[in-house]
């Protein structure tokens, strides 16, 4: 079966249209939430958008032995970090407490290196009682994006909408009962991976993501 053509010429053109139907779906006092990298660049274009701040919610995935892009858990930071685990992949792969542990320590340890680095001296923002919208570049497995929710929630936020550019149908299916609202671009059936949706989907680096908060700042 021949691939379909990309969607999106980039996580750019991704957000401006993210941004186009969330006008109408996103009301009160909101804050852009991306999970990096990549999803920064999309979530840049949904903020401006929207007229709204910029944040980062700093979550890291934990691969699967041998196959890191397998997600088993997912590590939200916040004043006590959550682990989000995805147990019927843990026993799929055979994944043992002991490299569950290992993982978490390393996955916290780089968003405090992370934290360091893309805010310096800049104070986060509260999102307590306002409307959290959650953005990335597409969802595979969906734990990091489950996580992202958790961490948000224990935040006391007082919505959460996912909005996504591309995901599985059956996952976006499931995400619309764990969060107040859902936007996602395209579904395709079947789903082979998040960088088919995209023309340009380059690896995103720490300075992009410095670059896009400090456009958002601006």
């Amino acid at each position: 079966m021949p691939s379909r053509p990309p969607e999106f010429p980039d996580r750019a053109a991704a957000g401006r249209r993210l941004g186009e139907a969330l006008a109408d779906r996103v009301h009160g006092d909101a804050i852009v939430y991306a999970i990096p990298r990549g999803g920064t660049l999309v979530a840049l274009e949904v903020a401006r958008a929207l007229d709204a701040p910029l944040d980062l919610a700093l979550v890291r995935k934990i691969g699967a032995p041998g196959n890191p892009e397998v997600a088993l858990a997912a590590v939200i930071d916040g004043s006590h970090p959550r682990t989000i685990i995805n147990e019927d992949i843990v026993r799929l792969t055979g994944a043992t407490a002991d490299y569950l542990e290992r993982e978490r320590v390393s996955a916290l340890a780089e968003i405090e290196r992370r934290r360091r680095l893309y805010f310096e001296d800049h104070e986060r923002l509260d999102p307590a009682g306002r409307v959290a919208v959650l953005v990335d570049d597409g969802l595979a497995t969906g734990a990091t994006a489950r996580a992202a929710v958790a961490g948000l929630r224990a935040q006391g936020v007082r919505r959460v909408v996912l909005a996504i550019p591309v995901a599985p149908r059956a996952l976006a299916a499931t995400f619309r009962h764990e969060v107040d609202d859902l936007i996602c671009l395209l579904e395709p059936q079947p789903f082979r991976s998040v960088g088919e949706a995209y023309a340009d989907f380059h690896q995103v680096d720490d300075a992009e993501v410095i670059a896009c908060l400090a456009a958002s700042r601006a």
